[in-house]
């Protein structure tokens, strides 16, 4: 069974997936008011997961980091150049193919969020992401 940690970052992946789905509903415009939903989503996704999530685990770990995070960290950053651009229809194409092999990483069965929660213990309830 998932715990709070997995529950909550996939449904943050959910609604994320939904926003961006909404900023390109229309295929010949792209809502930006969407968009920059989606945008400030992301980034406040990513922080969580960067500056709370990975760095408690490695903690939990003794300094060890969990072998997915360093592709994933990788993919954030990514992600983040692209945010920064003026958004068009190849952009948005990339971002969704870069999560679209990235969600998978983190979620389910043997994914970095329940490896996190693993390491993390009892001390996964104690997680707070702001």
């Amino acid at each position: 069974m998932a715990g709070k940690i997995s529950q909550f970052l996939c449904a943050d992946h959910a609604r994320l997936d939904d926003v961006l789905r909404r900023a390109t509903v229309d295929s010949t415009r792209i809502d930006h008011i969407a968009y920059a939903e989606f945008r400030e989503g992301l980034l406040r996704h990513i922080g969580m997961e960067e500056k709370v999530l990975f760095p408690a685990a490695r903690s939990a770990r003794s300094g060890k980091r969990i072998r997915a995070t360093a592709k994933l960290s990788l993919d954030h950053g990514v992600l983040v150049a692209l945010v920064v651009l003026t958004p068009t229809h190849s952009i948005i194409a990339a971002i969704r193919a870069i999560l679209d092999r990235h969600n998978p990483l983190e979620e389910g069965a043997g994914g970095v969020y329940e490896k996190c929660e693993q390491a993390l213990g009892a001390e996964a309830d104690q997680v707070r992401f702001g």
